[in-house]
C-alpha cells in the first residue's frame, strides 16, 4: 500500500475510535505510519480524508446488504419480505460500541462547525439514497431516475437516519425490523382502507 492507501486505512481506524472532532492529523499520521505533508497532498485535507474514509466505512457496511446478498435473496423486489430483509441487515450494522454511524449523528450535531466535511458528506448522502432504491425496489442504481431519488431514495434515507439515531440513543428500545414491517405494512393497509 501506498501513502494515500495507509492514510485512508489510517482515518478509518480514527474514526472509530475517536470520530470526527477529536481526532486530530498527528492521529492519522500516527495510525498509519505516514506523514503530516502526505494528507494535503494526497487529500486536500484532513477533513477530506476523514469524509473519504467515512464514505468508506459506510461503503464497506452496505455490502452487507446490497449487491449479490441481494441477488440471492429471493425476495420479490418491492415486497415487505425485502424490506424487511434490507432493513434487518442495516440494523445488524448498528451494534457495538465503535459502529460507524454513531459518526452520522456526529455530524448531524456539529455539522455547522465542520463546512467542509459536510459539504463532502452531503454528495455521498445522495448516492446512499439512490443506492437504497433497488435495494429494497430491485433493478439497477444506474436506472434510478431523479424523482425516485427524491421520493423514495430520501424516504429510505430518512428512515436510516431515524433507526441511527435510536440505536446511538436508547438501542435497547430501538425499532427492529419485524418492528418496522409490520407498521409500514400497517400504513399500507390504512392507505388502502382510506381510499
Amino acid at each position: 500500500m501506498g501513502h494515500r492507501e495507509d492514510l485512508l486505512e489510517g482515518a478509518k481506524r480514527c474514526l472509530l475510535e475517536k470520530g470526527f472532532v477529536r481526532t486530530t492529523a498527528r492521529d492519522i499520521v500516527k495510525e498509519s505510519k505516514t506523514n503530516l505533508a502526505s494528507i494535503g497532498y494526497h487529500y486536500g485535507s484532513k477533513d477530506v480524508l476523514l469524509a473519504q474514509a467515512y464514505v468508506a466505512l459506510v461503503e464497506g457496511a452496505s455490502e452487507t446488504f446490497d449487491g449479490t446478498e441481494r441477488a440471492q435473496s429471493g425476495t420479490a423486489p418491492g415486497s415487505l419480505d425485502r424490506f424487511h430483509e434490507v432493513f434487518s441487515n442495516v440494523i445488524a450494522t448498528m451494534g457495538g460500541p465503535k459502529s460507524m454511524w454513531r459518526l452520522s449523528m456526529e455530524i448531524v450535531a456539529m455539522g455547522d462547525q465542520m463546512p467542509e466535511l459536510r459539504d463532502h458528506l452531503r454528495t455521498a448522502q445522495i448516492e446512499g439514497a439512490r443506492g437504497f432504491v433497488p435495494m429494497v425496489l430491485g433493478g439497477e442504481e444506474s436506472d434510478v431516475t431523479d424523482e425516485d431519488l427524491e421520493t423514495i431514495g430520501r424516504f429510505y434515507m430518512t428512515l436510516m437516519t431515524g433507526i441511527i439515531a435510536q440505536w446511538v440513543f436508547d438501542p435497547e428500545h430501538a425499532p427492529t425490523a419485524d418492528q418496522m414491517t409490520k407498521a409500514l405494512r400497517r400504513i399500507m393497509e390504512a392507505a388502502k382502507d382510506a381510499g
